[in-house]
C-alpha cells in the first residue's frame, strides 16, 4: 500500500501541486501590486490546503479561540517538517507574514512571489544583512502585521525540539506585541526532513495563550523559555 501511494504521490499529485504552485506565485506576484497583504496570503492559503488535501493529511486546530484575527501577534511554533508551512499558512485563520531563511529567494518564481508578498527574509550571514532583516520586521511590525517564527532556525533532524532563538522575543519586545507559541504536532511523521515522500496522517496545531508584555515590553529570556515550555506541554514526550 506504501508504495502504491508513492506511485500516486509522484505521478498524480506531483503534477497537479507543480501546475498550482506555479499558478499560486503568479497571483501572489501580480496580484500583490493591488494589495499585498491580501495577496500575499489567501492564495498561498488555499495552495496549502490543497497540499494537505491530495496527499491525505489532516489538520486539526485546538485553541483558536486564543487569538483575535484582528490583532497583532508574533507567532512561535516548533519545526518539524516541510508541512509545517502547509499546516499554519492553511489552517490558522490569521494574516501574517513570515521570517525566512533568505536562501529560499533564490528559488525560481516561489522566491519572487515571496518578496512581492512582504516576506521577511532573513540574512544573517554579515552585520549589514541582520540590520536589514531588522529594519524588514520592523517595517512590517509597524503596520500592524503578524509575523510567524520558528525560533529554532531549522527543520528538526530527530522529531525533538531545539534550543530557541532569541531573534522573535526581541521583536516582540521592542513593539510591544503579544507571542502566541504554536505547537506542530505529526508533522515529523508526515514528512520528517531526511525523506521527500508523504505519509498521510493527522496534523494538530496547538494555540496556546498569548504572553502579554508587562509594561509594553518582554524579559525576552523569561518569554522565551515560557513559550518553549508552553510549546513542548502538547507535545508527546518521543517529539519534546
Amino acid at each position: 500500500m506504501k508504495y502504491i501511494f508513492w506511485i500516486y504521490q509522484w505521478f498524480i499529485v506531483a503534477p497537479i501541486l507543480l501546475v498550482a504552485t506555479i499558478i499560486t506565485a503568479l497571483t501572489t506576484i501580480v496580484g500583490s501590486f493591488i494589495n499585498g497583504d491580501y495577496f500575499g496570503y489567501y492564495p498561498a492559503k488555499w495552495w496549502s490546503r490543497l497540499w494537505c488535501a491530495l496527499l491525505f493529511v489532516k489538520v486539526e486546530v485546538r485553541g483558536r479561540e486564543n487569538i483575535n484575527r484582528q490583532e497583532a501577534y508574533v507567532f512561535v511554533a516548533n519545526h518539524q517538517s516541510a508541512f509545517d508551512i502547509f499546516s499554519i499558512y492553511g489552517y490558522l485563520g490569521h494574516n501574517f507574514k513570515w521570517m525566512m531563511r533568505k536562501g529560499l529567494h533564490n528559488i525560481p518564481l516561489i522566491g519572487t512571489a515571496c518578496e512581492r508578498a512582504g516576506h521577511i527574509m532573513v540574512d544573517t550571514k554579515s552585520t549589514k544583512g541582520i540590520i536589514h532583516t531588522i529594519h524588514d520586521a520592523q517595517r512590517r511590525l509597524v503596520k500592524g502585521m503578524s509575523i510567524v517564527v520558528f525560533p529554532e532556525g531549522r527543520r528538526t533532524d530527530t522529531g525533538h525540539m531545539a534550543p530557541f532563538k532569541r531573534g522573535a522575543f526581541m521583536l516582540a519586545s521592542e513593539f510591544g506585541l503579544p507571542i502566541v507559541p504554536i505547537t506542530i504536532d505529526g508533522s515529523y511523521r508526515v514528512m520528517p526532513r531526511s525523506t521527500f515522500n508523504v505519509t498521510p496522517g493527522r496534523i494538530v496545531l496547538s494555540i496556546h495563550e498569548p504572553i502579554m508584555p508587562v509594561d509594553g515590553k518582554h524579559d525576552c529570556e523569561s518569554a522565551m523559555q515560557q513559550s518553549y515550555e508552553s510549546i513542548r506541554s502538547s507535545l508527546p514526550e518521543d517529539n519534546a
